[in-house]
């Protein structure tokens, strides 16, 4: 191997290192972000890795949240799968999250060199991918396996295209590692959105290569993807199981409801009635983003940026504040939390910009690359684009939504615009791919640099001369704003005056970036001219272009995450450290109950699983069944007074042992003091026996017995159950009938029982049954079990004294692991046959 050819590439690659930890510096002083879904993922897995440090065994189930669920959606480990453990061990090479950006920035890279940049473009390249505000917004909110996923994705695109090229096994080997690690990111939904526009890029070239006769390289191309893509999911063959199991019974599954439950928020219910299967399609579009507000990928505040924002004090809204006699400290306080984002989202924390000079590369590349692939990159930069375009698009996206596999499985369709990224910035590099290569002179180059100028930096620059011709700067939480100021001022026309000065500090904020955007268009277009008329040499051609594009998007992404976020890992601590209420949950030694927090939006939030087992918790896929039951029932049980008949029915049947609850201060301008513990006495335990129980026909009607039912008393259960039930004659006798919890592991329950008489045992776990996973035995021989009240299990439990064990043992484990170890083998035989075949081929 010559040494020396490589040696560009790897310097590339130890720059992408630096730039990553110059981005993030403040970890070179041990400091970390403090990202709100990595410390909910990391409460929501406590359990399950606490257990794994004790004995050394991943549970795979955990009772830490939504009363049970299966822990391989939350944590866990696949030893047998290479893939997995190389994603791991790469993820340490450099600090959290200067790793995850030095990675994006590889993942590109691999692809632009497969595409056949040199090195300095493809570092261009890697970086204008890398360095799009939505990553960076992605990333400091924590959603690291999006990050990952698209970091992968590059890659991904670089190997196919080099197999259809040609490179049959050096596309493939490309292909498998960077797909097994794609997998291993764990983002379906970035992986399924990635997999459509390669899909149908294989289908052009398909297409094309039929018609001209390459029917042989096609099918070789094809196999050898064929082959790498079977091996790559084959190392994930746990997880995906696991995954596709678990997907038929979450909010993504099919409903067995035809009745509608009302959200708390007034937001669309998560679990509204769809029997074809997937979300509800108001709540899937919920986020979508404004048809104009896509001129952000060129001008960053062209909607005002985030949510909320602050304003100095020679903003007009401090002038007008301290204008109408309001006291300047007071009114620099209130131009600190301004709502300036005025765009079609609910909230956000940054607009998605893509550069101005990627987006200008983007068309010049529209009118100067010959090929299929400039297509392909158009098209599917549109279609990612529309996509997030959301409700705001129906004749597009509904008719994906309605008729698409799959499509209907996913929400926040927002996220497309990362992936718009990848075209946009693919297309750029080629233009000056062709550029450099074909040598181009600048009289073949005047026309189109000329119409790409003016297409957007003109374009920049009108709109910065006639803002409000676009667009009225004004967005739907105005009127919100308003009514406060207005109430806040006591006078109306006040009001208005501030919120007009505001409205001229959007339109000022709005006209400083167009302008902005417009002058390194111009740079950049001026630094291009220059060099096809040999005025500057490639040596600072490069060099330029490069610290151009870091300056462009750096600039901006700073905003929104930079050196602030970043905390200490003592401030981290604190964010979970137990409060005086949470201390005395943690006294209380029974071997098993739950808490449910109050102080927060329990179903959207999994703070409290990191010390107790929780009713509510924070996740993407949430069982369907017991997202219903918040909706119809835990709601409505929170809303009854003490001392109503079956009070609390539903929270007692989870046995809801606690209540953490914000007391209220007498002095509203207080704030409220810390969190209280609060005993249930309802809470009927982990099993019981009920005196009868009652068959419904369907889930309605099961779900809506439990309005009124005594949850201590009756089981309501489903007519598909009936048969486990026949002959059951229950003789209650509270007195000589027990049954209890003896052993408490988060994948296995024992339970000792001692009864008259045959009874009917509910155990308050969730029940899951996909294909059997949790099996259960009295006295060592294995016996079914049943549903009953919509989500717990119910089992008949004959005479006498009994030990009743439930074990969690799914099969896809079982098996996924011997399949994940077969495929990581042949991998590894197959990536390492396509480079001793590619290494061969360059020697002789």
């Amino acid at each position: 191997m010559n040494f020396k050819r490589f040696l560009p590439h790897l310097i590339a690659v130890i720059g992408f290192a630096v730039l990553a930890v110059l981005y993030c510096s403040p970890v070179l002083k041990g400091k970390r972000l403090n990202q709100h879904d990595i410390i909910q993922s990391v409460a929501a897995g406590r359990e399950v890795v606490d257990y794994h440090k004790q004995t050394g065994e991943w549970a795979w189930w955990t009772n830490s949240m939504f009363g049970g669920m299966p822990a391989y959606m939350i944590s866990g480990d696949y030893p047998t799968s290479l893939t997995h453990k190389l994603g791991q061990y790469i993820n340490l090479l450099l600090p959290d999250p200067a790793n995850y950006i030095w990675l994006m920035m590889v993942g590109a890279f691999v692809l632009m060199l497969a595409l056949g940049a040199n090195v300095w473009l493809s570092a261009v390249g890697a970086i204008a991918y890398s360095f799009a505000s939505y990553d960076l917004l992605s990333l400091e909110a924590g959603h690291v396996s999006k990050i990952l996923a698209l970091a992968y994705a590059p890659a991904i695109l670089g190997g196919v295209i080099m197999a259809l090229r040609g490179r049959y096994l050096a596309g493939a080997a490309l292909t498998a590692l960077f797909l097994g690690l794609e997998l291993y990111a764990n983002h379906v939904q970035i992986t399924y959105y990635l997999a459509f526009g390669i899909v149908i890029y294989v289908l052009i070239e398909s297409v094309v290569a039929i018609r001209e006769g390459r029917v042989r390289q096609l099918l070789l191309a094809l196999s050898s993807l064929a082959v790498a893509a079977l091996l790559a999911v084959g190392t994930h063959t746990t997880r995906l199981w696991n995954a596709a199991d678990y997907v038929t019974v979450t909010t993504r599954g099919k409903s067995e409801l035809t009745i509608t439950p009302k959200s708390e928020t007034g937001a669309p219910a998560a679990t509204a009635p769809n029997p074809a299967g997937g979300l509800d399609k108001d709540y899937a579009f919920q986020y979508s983003y404004g048809i104009g507000e896509t001129f952000t990928l060129l001008i960053p505040n062209y909607a005002g940026g985030p949510t909320v924002s602050s304003l100095t004090t020679d903003s007009e809204t401090y002038k007008k504040m301290t204008g109408i006699g309001v006291d300047p400290a007071m009114a620099q306080q209130f131009v600190q939390q301004l709502p300036l984002y005025h765009g079609n989202l609910y909230s956000q924390s940054g607009p998605a910009y893509a550069g101005a000079i990627v987006i200008f590369l983007f068309v010049l590349g529209l009118l100067i690359v010959p090929g299929r692939l400039k297509w392909w990159a158009l098209g599917i930069a549109f279609l990612y684009i529309a996509w997030a375009w959301g409700k705001n698009f129906p004749a597009v996206n509904y008719l994906f939504f309605d008729y698409f596999p799959g499509f209907n499985k996913f929400r926040a369709v927002t996220m497309t615009l990362t992936l718009a990224q990848l075209p946009l910035v693919m297309l750029g590099i080629l233009a000056l791919k062709q550029i450099s290569d074909q040598k181009w002179t600048a009289t073949q180059l005047n026309r189109p640099l000329l119409i790409s100028l003016g297409a957007t930096a003109g374009l920049c620059l009108l709109m910065a001369l006639v803002p409000t011709v676009f667009q009225s700067f004004r967005g739907g939480n105005d009127e919100m704003f308003l009514g406060q100021l207005e109430q806040g001022l006591q006078n109306k026309n006040l009001a208005e005056q501030v919120l007009s000065a505001m409205v001229d500090d959007r339109i000022s904020m709005f006209r400083s970036d167009a302008f902005r955007s417009a002058i390194l268009i111009f740079l950049v277009g001026g630094l291009i001219w220059l060099f096809v008329r040999n005025r500057i040499k490639p040596v600072i051609f490069y060099p330029v272009l490069l610290a151009l594009v870091i300056f462009d998007l750096f600039n901006v992404d700073k905003r929104y995450f930079n050196n602030d976020d970043f905390v200490s890992k003592q401030a981290i601590q604190e964010t979970i450290t137990p409060t005086a209420a949470d201390e005395q949950i943690l006294a209380d030694k029974a071997l098993d109950f739950r808490v449910l927090d109050l102080t927060t939006s329990f179903m959207s939030d999994a703070k409290a699983s990191y010390f107790h087992k929780s009713l509510g918790g924070y996740h993407a896929a949430k069982m369907r069944r017991y997202q219903e039951l918040a909706e119809f029932q835990l709601y409505r049980n929170l809303r009854q007074t003490p001392g109503s008949p079956n009070y609390n029915n539903v929270i007692n049947m989870l046995n809801t042992r606690y209540f953490l609850v914000q007391p209220q201060s007498a002095n509203p301008q207080q704030a409220p003091g810390p969190p209280v513990a609060q005993p249930n006495p309802g809470a009927l335990g982990n099993a019981w026996f009920v005196n009868n129980y009652r068959l419904v026909p369907n889930a309605n009607a099961e779900m809506q017995a439990l309005d009124s039912l005594n949850t201590a008393q009756t089981a309501v259960v489903d007519q598909r159950f009936a048969e486990q039930l026949n002959g059951l004659n229950i003789q209650p006798d509270s007195a000589a009938n027990t049954i209890r919890l003896t052993s408490y592991k988060p994948n296995e329950l024992t339970y000792e029982s001692n009864a008259r008489s045959e009874q009917l045992a509910v155990f308050s776990e969730i029940y899951y049954n996909v294909r059997n996973e949790w099996k259960a035995t009295i006295d060592g021989k294995e016996v079914p079990h049943l549903r009953a009240d919509y989500v717990l299990r119910a089992m008949r439990v004959p005479a006498g004294k009994h030990t009743i064990v439930f074990t969690f043992d799914p099969v896809s484990i079982r098996v996924g692991k011997v399949v994940d170890l077969i495929c990581s083998l042949l991998i590894v035989a197959f990536i390492g046959t396509a480079v001793f075949i590619e290494n061969r081929k360059k020697t002789v």
